[in-house]
């Protein structure tokens, strides 16, 4: 990653994609590697001492939100992540992510927490997950308050009881502050066995002993899927908004429906990209573009990829910024030339990323599309 970084300027920050906490963890039906939280908290700091802010994106949802993916840590047809008992242990480890946050000098470069990566598309099938948005944004403020960090939340005013430790002030949180509701107040006192755990296990020990020793005073970004992410009577993340707020939205073109799938349908797209505008519709700003590729529907020479990576930076720059999956991908002889249009690294290496992210090779790549 040190090497890596110095060949390519100006990168500001990375999402990460961290699973569920051990504690959480159904042995019987769920296999998830051990020792992740170690392998995290690593990475944070690598990427912090290079400079790089950081997302914490929930990726591996507890019982998967979407079917047949790898990125939930389990390949399966069976999305149980929709669930009071699954929404409750994401929330759990809401609480957790958002302590070590601000307390671990190692997560100091995180700025945002993002509640569900991918939600299963059509709304009808994800029953509850608006109340989820909205008690994942109390459960993030409530730790933050009690951290005495200025949230524009109207309960920020009241007086946490003061005490010797962090996960003693949780737990008083959790009972006095009021408009907290019975999951949310749940969700904190759970957390907090948890954060003694890890407190012992990091040698962390802002977790159990003075508040006035946290790292981070701001609050974090909580993020979303945009409300255009889902169909057929989908909740608003707008409404769950408490305090700094962004949203997020994926887009890979091989998976998009074409009248004719060649060069001319993908630049007249996304030359005319309306996200932006569809987004603020429903309240759903700034919109970072999270996730997106050089890949096509049809086999893209050179020559289109310089114009492909120009025009999808020109539309997503539009916005509050954006985020190349992947960095790096593996080139062998099994990988073949994945690489090409899926790897940030080899694109700069073969020019079709400028070296400078904030930088075109062609700033007139959209002029002949725009209608």
């Amino acid at each position: 990653m040190k090497n890596a970084h110095k060949r390519i300027s100006r990168i500001t920050h990375t999402q990460n994609s961290p699973g569920p906490i051990e504690t959480l963890v159904d042995r019987q039906t769920e296999f998830y590697p051990r020792g992740a939280i170690h392998h995290l908290k690593r990475g944070l700091k690598q990427l912090k001492d290079a400079g790089i802010a950081s997302i914490l994106d929930h990726h591996g949802l507890p019982g998967v939100q979407t079917a047949n993916h790898t990125f939930t840590g389990r390949c399966t047809s069976e999305v149980e992540f929709f669930t009071e008992y699954n929404y409750h242990r994401a929330l759990v480890w809401t609480a957790v992510m958002t302590t070590l946050s601000h307390l671990d000098p190692d997560f100091s470069n995180v700025f945002a927490i993002g509640a569900v990566n991918e939600p299963t598309r059509n709304a009808t099938q994800t029953p509850g997950y608006g109340d989820f948005q909205k008690n994942f944004v109390q459960v993030v403020r409530a730790v933050e308050v009690t951290l005495g960090i200025d949230v524009p939340w109207s309960v920020s005013s009241m007086t946490i009881t003061e005490t010797a430790n962090f996960t003693a002030a949780l737990e008083n949180a959790a009972s006095s502050l009021p408009f907290l509701n019975r999951e949310v107040c749940s969700a904190l006192l759970d957390a907090v066995p948890i954060l003694v755990e890890l407190g012992s296990e990091l040698a962390l020990d802002e977790i159990t002993h003075s508040l006035s020793s946290h790292y981070s005073q701001e609050p974090l970004y909580t993020s979303f899927m945009d409300i255009n992410w889902q169909y057929s009577n989908r909740s608003n993340p707008k409404d769950a908004q408490i305090g700094p707020q962004f949203y997020d939205d994926h887009l890979y073109y091989e998976y998009l429906r074409f009248g004719n799938a060649d060069e001319q349908a993908h630049m007249d797209s996304i030359c005319n990209l309306p996200f932006l505008e569809d987004d603020a519709a429903f309240g759903n700003s700034p919109v970072i573009f999270g996730e997106w590729s050089l890949i096509t529907q049809f086999n893209a020479t050179d020559d289109f990829l310089y114009k492909w990576a120009d025009a999808q930076k020109l539309a997503f720059t539009k916005g509050a910024g954006w985020i190349f999956w992947n960095f790096k991908v593996e080139i062998s002889t099994q990988a073949g030339d994945l690489a090409r249009q899926w790897s940030y690294l080899e694109g700069v290496k073969r020019g079709f990323f400028t070296r400078d992210p904030s930088k075109l090779n062609d700033t007139h790549v959209c002029n002949s599309y725009i209608q």
